[in-house]
């Protein structure tokens, strides 16, 4: 048996039949409800079971909600209790010298991915100390058991009766001698220097078997360093 268009009520046969929204049409039937522009499967959109076009095609609306005393009592309420949690916040936090920042999703990605780059970091200096890339670090002298060649400024000369020829002072061992960084350093202290790989170091003077006293001619700044994180040139 032919079913019934969803339109016109009347027999479809199977030449002329879509089959669409649950329901039989015509292919003349199958319009808007609106406009009644004859739709086909590609344009059509539809909405409780009835086709529209696309100009036609109901929207949907948001609820307004009545401003009524009701509402405004509760609105009224959930201010005060804001603004009494922020002075409770604003009163525990105070003279801490820093501010909450909130632990939103994005926030959390950024802690995560930091603290997954330091573990890497680690790891990653770890192997390489572990297979001997990494020099490990001497114990340092004290500072006050070396000090820096003094200037020329500060020498005394005073001229001797005769004329008596002696042998020149022999220089430091290293006095003059220029080395290369082969590792990137970072100052642990105030007396230290730091540099990165490939930097020059001259004017180094050997304090004892671990540590040099020198200066880093790229950036012109001096101090104590670790004799295994550089080589002579």
């Amino acid at each position: 048996m032919n079913p019934l268009c969803g339109r016109c009520n009347l027999v479809v046969y199977p030449t002329e039949k879509v089959n669409c929204l649950d329901k039989y049409w015509h292919k003349g039937c199958f319009s808007c409800e609106v406009c009644k522009m004859t739709l086909n499967m590609k344009n059509y959109k539809g909405f409780e079971k009835r086709p529209y076009c696309n100009a036609h095609y109901p929207k949907s609306n948001f609820t307004c909600v009545a401003d009524t005393p009701e509402n405004l009592r509760l609105k009224q309420q959930s201010q005060i209790q804001s603004q009494v949690r922020y002075r409770e916040d604003f009163e525990k936090n105070k003279g801490k010298g820093f501010s909450v920042v909130a632990d939103t999703p994005e926030m959390q990605r950024m802690k995560k991915l930091h603290l997954q780059t330091s573990n890497i970091n680690q790891g990653d200096l770890e192997k390489r100390k572990m297979e001997g890339d990494v020099p490990r670090q001497q114990s340092k002298p004290s500072s006050a058991a070396f000090q820096p060649p003094a200037t020329p400024q500060n020498f005394h000369y005073e001229p001797a009766p005769e004329p008596v020829q002696q042998a020149a002072a022999a220089p430091p061992p290293s006095a003059g001698k220029r080395y290369r960084a082969v590792y990137d350093y970072a100052a642990a202290d105030e007396d230290e220097v730091s540099f990165t790989d490939g930097d020059v170091i001259i004017d180094v003077q050997q304090i004892d078997e671990g540590w040099m006293y020198g200066r880093v001619e790229r950036t012109g700044q001096q101090g104590m360093l670790p004799a295994n994180y550089v080589e002579a040139v």
